[in-house]
């Protein structure tokens, strides 16, 4: 179960940094740089759900940071519950 928690985790933690990464990229990069499509493709099916729900504050989009939040928080639920049975 140790094993399997790390590998959670580590997955979690490389999801993390790739919506990190889509949003400093958005700045840059066109939306149809083959990058930017291939990151957008990876998070953009996450971020939907919360942007419909997520009222918009002006011209900033909150949806990625929601989404971190949400990615820690079952991180944590999940090894925790994985390393009780430990």
């Amino acid at each position: 179960m140790l094993l399997l928690a790390n590998i959670l985790h580590t997955v979690l933690r490389v999801y993390t940094f790739i919506v990190i990464i889509k949003v400093i990229l958005s700045y840059f990069l066109s939306p149809y740089h083959p990058i930017r499509e291939a990151i957008d493709r990876l998070v953009d099916p996450l971020l939907d759900p919360i942007r419909r729900r997520l009222p918009p504050v002006g011209m900033f989009d909150f949806s990625p940071l929601v989404l971190i939040i949400i990615i820690q928080v079952v991180d944590s639920l999940l090894t925790q519950i994985l390393l009780m049975f430990y």
